[in-house]
């Protein structure tokens, strides 16, 4: 059986694909931030998947692909060195196992383009985009994370609108109404992004409440276009305007307004192939068609 696995800081999911064709077998667990847990937290972690692959009755993995942000083999390496706690653990639960260890960006793309060439844009909480030559990553326009980045994901949206909101820019009633609904004086507020344990989490969390009001308040409608607009060109049109390259879409934030993107990236002359939620679905596909 192939062993498919894409794991963020929250979630993983596993699933289990039969070399014959049969159904597959999918499994949800806690997140694994391979950087940062102890090895005997990562343990806890496949244990819980290893378990229950036993209980639906996979009892033999050959290949695994494992996916998660960071995770690039340098030359010479045959483990990432961010991983090689991981790899201790996943050789005690899978001892005859081939495993590869690949990026999420990697896996985004292989979600969208298969082993076609195209573009691939990650729109969640974050951020990403990346030119795929239908095999290996080709060119990444850097991110920049929260701060200096993430243009069209939900944490950038976040930090637009709080930041409008503490100025006082935020028209009324919205303003009144956002207030009456959140915790946001202006200490919450600063503690949150500048002490608070996952700052690109809160200013994300803001991203539903606001774009459920993109059609009946102008100002949201504005600043949701406007961020959408800045990723396609300070990102998208950097792999080259007009190009024939198809461009594919990976994630929550992306998929739940995909009717928004579609009409901001159209004057460019972008269209998009594919808009998933998650990578696993796409991912599944590419490893039937190349098992």
């Amino acid at each position: 059986m192939i062993l498919i696995v894409e794991s963020g800081a929250t979630k993983t999911d596993w699933v289990g694909l039969q070399a014959e064709g049969g159904p597959a077998r999918s499994v949800k667990t806690g997140g694994m931030n391979i950087s940062s847990m102890s090895e005997a937290a990562v343990n806890e972690v496949v244990e819980c998947a290893a378990k229950e692959f036993l209980r639906l009755g996979v009892s033999k993995i050959e290949d695994i692909h494992f996916y998660a942000a960071g995770l690039i083999c340098q030359p010479g390496e045959s483990v990432p060195s961010m991983a090689v706690k991981l790899h201790n653990v996943l050789r005690r639960f899978f001892p005859e196992a081939r495993i590869e260890y690949a990026s999420d960006t990697l896996a985004a793309a292989r979600a969208v383009c298969g082993t076609a060439p195209g573009i691939t844009a990650i729109l969640g909480t974050g951020s990403n985009s990346c030119q795929y030559d239908g095999e290996k990553i080709v060119r990444n326009v850097r991110p920049g994370g929260f701060i200096l980045g993430d243009e069209g994901g939900a944490v950038r949206l976040g930090k637009l609108f709080l930041s409008d909101y503490i100025k006082g820019l935020v028209p009324e009633p919205l303003a009144g109404e956002f207030g009456r609904e959140f915790d946001v004086d202006y200490l919450t507020i600063v503690n949150n992004v500048y002490k608070g344990g996952t700052p690109a989490g809160y200013l994300g969390s803001f991203a539903p409440w606001i774009t459920a009001r993109y059609d009946s308040c102008e100002y949201v409608k504005n600043l949701v276009d406007s961020n959408f607009r800045d990723f396609i060109e300070r990102c998208l049109l950097q792999y080259g305007q007009g190009s024939s390259l198809r461009v594919g879409v990976v994630g929550g934030f992306g998929f739940a307004n995909a009717a928004i993107l579609r009409k901001i990236a159209e004057p460019y002359g972008i269209t998009f192939s594919k808009i998933i939620k998650a990578p696993i679905e796409g991912l599944v596909d590419f490893h039937s068609r190349k098992n």
